[in-house]
């Protein structure tokens, strides 16, 4: 019984300490974030792009047949032959997952670029405020006492 309560606090203190607090809200946190960024390439920087190339940058139906099934005569779209069993090459849809990756690799780069230069911008602003900051007035006090007393002897 006694190696079980002691499993059990040392569960409790490994669970309540700061660290996995931090951890399990920057989980939750980047699961929101991660939400976002996909939100801004797929709604807000693909229409651009795509309207850039005029067109689609959705190749997720380029493919190569590579077998189709013996008899099979439907239509050859990549839902199609993949239901059908046909053995394909899709090369499409890893194209359309690398250019959404390098998208989404840009925008995050982007913003944490940017929130490295707030980051310093406020450090900055903090050491221009601590420089400024006069001596408080105890301390001042104190070091007239010290140099009275230096001169005293």
């Amino acid at each position: 019984m006694s190696k079980a309560k002691g499993f059990i606090n040392e569960f409790k203190q490994f669970a309540v300490k700061g660290n996995m607090i931090d951890l399990a809200v920057g989980v939750i946190i980047g699961a929101a974030f991660g939400k976002i960024i996909d939100s801004l390439v797929r709604d807000v920087m693909m229409p651009f792009i795509n309207f850039i190339l005029g067109g689609s940058v959705d190749f997720s139906n380029k493919f190569i047949i590579l077998s189709k099934p013996e008899g099979y005569s439907g239509p050859e779209t990549y839902a199609e032959m993949t239901n059908a069993g046909a053995n394909v090459l899709a090369y499409g849809n890893f194209l359309t997952i690398l250019i959404n990756f390098i998208l989404l690799a840009f925008v995050v780069f982007c913003l944490v670029k940017l929130i490295s230069k707030a980051r310093a911008s406020m450090e900055k602003e903090k050491e221009a405020q601590a420089a400024a900051a006069p001596e408080p007035a105890d301390i001042v006090l104190l070091a007239e006492i010290r140099d009275l007393l230096k001169n005293k002897h």
